[in-house]
């Protein structure tokens, strides 16, 4: 199998890798690079290619890279106003307060 061939990679994993390079290309990162950065990335998460279906089927990989987010995070809730964060703080507090009063154990 030649080098660069998608052709061993679940339908999962492609929608993985597009996702992958979208955010990338949003942050201006040109689109091959982002290609490139998004391939790689499934392979560190899904240890390369797999068959759909076949005895990897199922089975959670733990989605290493995907734990890195929060290095670029933050930035939405630090351009806005303190009281702006702060009332969303109450109403989600508040929502989450009303959701655990209306919570009916199965």
């Amino acid at each position: 199998m030649p080098r660069g061939d998608k052709s061993k990679y679940t339908d999962k994993q492609e929608r993985k890798a597009d996702h992958i390079a979208e955010g990338y290309e949003k942050r201006g990162v040109s689109e091959e690079e982002a290609k490139r950065r998004a391939w790689a990335t499934v392979n560190k998460d899904d240890g390369g290619g797999k068959n759909p279906g076949g005895s990897g089927r199922g089975k959670h990989t733990g989605n290493p890279a995907a734990h890195r987010g929060g290095v670029e995070g933050g930035q939405a809730s630090a351009s806005r106003p303190k009281a702006e964060r702060s009332a969303s703080a109450q109403k989600a507090a508040a929502t989450r307060k009303r959701n655990a009063e209306n919570q009916t154990h199965h």
